[in-house]
């Protein structure tokens, strides 16, 4: 194969690479160059939309490093809808210094997506999940005049790096078993082996650990909270869903096809050893933790970060099931979650930039300030809640069906259980925000001046899309449905 047609299979991420260049050399050389940059960011990741549009359906690279496929395209475009929409949120963070570097590091960053989703083989996942970790590492700690941003960034980084020694030992172990790093391979080596031995489960275990991490699943989750409550609003967004979105492809990969013959099984009458009871204790775990813990939040964006943790158990439900629909339901929910998610911290940072705190007692009289804001933020809380007619309850609906379905005679009922009433308990914090918003009254004096009329323009255009889409998707769940079920293998 010439450079040329290896260019051509390569240019979305081609494209995102020159366009981080070109971005950083201009903010570094013009002193008033955030309009600019952000421009130029934008236009970029549009282009390289594009440019995966136009991938032929199916190849594979260097085998399976670089690996083009109908599920891939897809959830390229989708980690890089979610780099543009946060775009706009940097470009109304009133904190925000440096914007041409920060937003060199968000498309840095979305190469490390690209590279995860586009890979089937575990260096370069792992050469992939470095380089997002690294960026977001970087985009977490990079409000200097905020300590709290400083500590985000150094937990995240240190429990990042414990992460991925857990991440490449495990790998190490996997490729000393079955003598090859690629997925399909390690697959035919492993259901030739028959039964799981030790060194492999040792592997298995710590591959799932490291990606725990990634995913925010108890008891992994413990830099969630602060790298969400410290981190700048658009690091915590990116965070939050193009990282959250890209972890449960390649966990689901990984899983469903590398480690497909070492299943195992979590049912609650005939439990195997293999990867499903490790995840369906982890998915258990986050629920209960992520939602209890929740109750007593009173920062928005650290309720936000439990709850995160209490959908990452829910979005492990759909691989605990081991079926394509199953995968299908996970990439379905993660990719609704991410986007309701999203949208929740376009509108903390509103009220940030408005009231200069993100507490609940920040967030009382919003409905009257800023009535668009209000009922953006409403149909965020109630998506993630589940309730209808929001994208959430579908993604919920069609998690637990394929759960309920898989195996036999209801084996993973107690799981969905769990998760049912994980999503009770949630309802009670969700509508305490809303009560908030609605309900209690604000402040006579405010500590901050309003924001600048364009950037409350856009902001208020970023977070009407995002509510418009989770609506859109709640009454016509099949539009995004069906382009994942057609995706898969």
């Amino acid at each position: 194969m010439s450079y040329l047609e290896l260019l051509k299979l390569a240019s979305p991420e081609a494209i995102v690479v020159i366009t981080a260049l070109v971005v950083l050399a201009i903010g570094l050389t013009k002193s008033k160059s955030n309009v600019m940059v952000t421009f130029l960011a934008a236009i970029g990741l549009a282009l390289a939309a594009g440019a995966v549009l136009k991938l032929p359906e199916n190849a594979t690279l260097f085998h399976g490093m670089l690996v083009i496929s109908p599920l891939n395209s897809l959830f390229k475009v989708i980690c890089l809808a979610f780099a543009f929409v946060t775009v706009p949120l940097v470009a109304v963070e009133k904190s925000q210094r440096n914007t041409g570097e920060y937003l060199a590091m968000l498309l840095l960053g979305t190469v490390g997506l690209l590279l995860l989703v586009g890979s089937e083989e575990l260096l370069m996942i792992f050469i992939g999940l470095e380089l997002l970790g690294l960026s977001l590492y970087v985009m977490a700690a990079f409000d200097k005049t905020d300590l709290r941003s400083a500590e985000a960034g150094l937990k995240y980084f240190l429990f990042g790096s414990t992460a991925s020694a857990f991440t490449l030992f495990g790998i190490s172990l996997v490729y000393g078993m079955s003598g090859t790093t690629t997925l399909a391979a390690t697959a035919q080596k492993f259901g030739a082996g028959g039964s799981v031995e030790p060194l492999l489960a040792a592997g298995i275990v710590l591959t799932l650990v490291g990606f725990a991490f990634k995913i925010a699943a108890a008891p992994f989750h413990l830099w969630a909270p602060d790298a969400y409550q410290g981190a700048p609003v658009p690091s915590a967004a990116f965070i939050a869903s193009g990282s959250k979105v890209a972890s449960f492809v390649v966990l689901g990969k990984i899983v469903l096809i590398g480690f497909a013959p070492v299943h195992g099984s979590a049912a609650w009458h005939g439990m195997i050893a293999g990867w499903s009871p490790v995840l369906a204790a982890l998915a258990a775990l986050s629920i209960l933790l992520g939602n209890f813990v929740a109750l007593v939040q009173t920062n928005v964006r650290r309720l936000l970060a439990y709850s995160a943790v209490a959908h990452g158990g829910y979005t492990l439900l759909g691989l605990v099931a081991g079926s394509r629909d199953g995968f299908s339901a996970t990439l379905f929910y993660t990719t609704i979650y991410a986007l309701t998610l999203v949208g929740a911290f376009a509108v903390v940072g509103l009220v940030k930039r408005e009231t200069g705190g993100d507490d609940l007692q920040n967030f009382a009289g919003l409905a009257t300030r800023s009535p668009v804001a209000a009922a953006c933020l409403s149909t965020f809380m109630l998506s993630l809640a589940g309730l209808p007619p929001f994208a959430g309850f579908f993604g919920k609906f069609y998690l637990f069906s394929a759960a309920l379905r898989a195996g036999g005679n209801y084996g993973l009922l107690w799981l969905v259980v769990v998760a049912l009433f994980g999503s009770f308990v949630s309802l009670y914090y969700y509508l305490i925000v809303l009560k908030v918003v609605f309900v209690d009254r604000a402040p006579e004096v405010q500590p901050v001046p309003p924001a600048p009329r364009a950037s409350h323009a856009v902001a208020a255009a970023t977070m009407a899309v995002l509510a418009a889409s989770v609506f859109l998707l709640g009454i016509l769940p099949q539009s995004l449905a069906a382009l994942i079920g057609r995706s898969l293998p």
